[in-house]
């Protein structure tokens, strides 16, 4: 792992986004509360606050981190059509929370397809990416639209 040790601490916010695309009757019956497995949404949201608080044992030489805020928002879609999901992670630490707001979204977008694939084993995940971060040495960082 990266010494981290004479770093400031700092807080420092990532974001971090994905979709999963899928038929619209499956966006209906996720939407609807119908899926088999359940709360699709509610799990999916769950699953993603999970993976950030794991990330240091999912991806080797991430740091452990006392995360003080993960949220995972999940919204339809009707232009994919699918489902969005979009996590935001904070700290006030050593080293920045990107890899753990990327996790979030990874983990939540495939809870969504492993809860609807009975139905919909075409879905496609995509476009995981950072959309911004900031706190640190390097400063802030935004994606352009």
């Amino acid at each position: 792992m990266v010494d981290v040790g004479d770093k400031a601490e700092t807080e420092r916010i990532a974001v971090a986004e994905g979709h999963v695309v899928m038929a619209p009757e499956t966006l209906a019956l996720i939407r609807d509360g119908d899926a088999r497995k359940g709360d699709v949404i509610g799990t999916a949201r769950l699953a993603g606050i999970m993976a950030a608080k794991q990330t240091s044992t999912l991806i080797p030489l991430c740091h452990p981190l006392m995360l003080s805020k993960v949220t995972v928002d999940i919204t339809e879609d009707h232009s994919l059509p699918g489902l969005h999901v979009r996590a935001t992670v904070k700290l006030t630490g050593k080293t920045g929370v990107e890899m753990e707001a990327l996790t979030a979204v990874s983990v939540a977008c495939l809870t969504i397809y492993d809860m609807a694939k009975a139905v919909d084993r075409g879905m496609e995940i995509g476009s995981i990416r950072l959309v911004s971060k900031s706190g640190g040495k390097s400063g802030d960082w935004r994606r352009n639209p």
